[in-house]
């Protein structure tokens, strides 16, 4: 197995690793609420996946008066 015959230094080091970055995550717009959501996932606002309703979101006035 190699080993390196010298140290590498902090500069180079880094200089390596400045591509390696964290990515915001692709949101879109829904085509529904508007609003933005991960893209092909199911808006977590009103439900709908490509046009068609997947679940009903209960909005939390709704919860409040089914626990009573």
């Amino acid at each position: 197995m190699a080993h390196p015959k010298r140290k590498h230094s902090k500069a180079r080091s880094k200089k390596r690793r400045t591509n390696q970055k964290v990515s915001s995550p692709l949101l879109v717009e829904c085509k529904q609420c508007k609003r933005n959501k991960p893209a092909h996932m199911i808006c977590p606002f009103c439900g709908y996946y490509s046009g068609r309703e997947i679940f009903e979101v209960v909005s939390k006035e709704k919860k409040k008066k089914k626990q009573r």
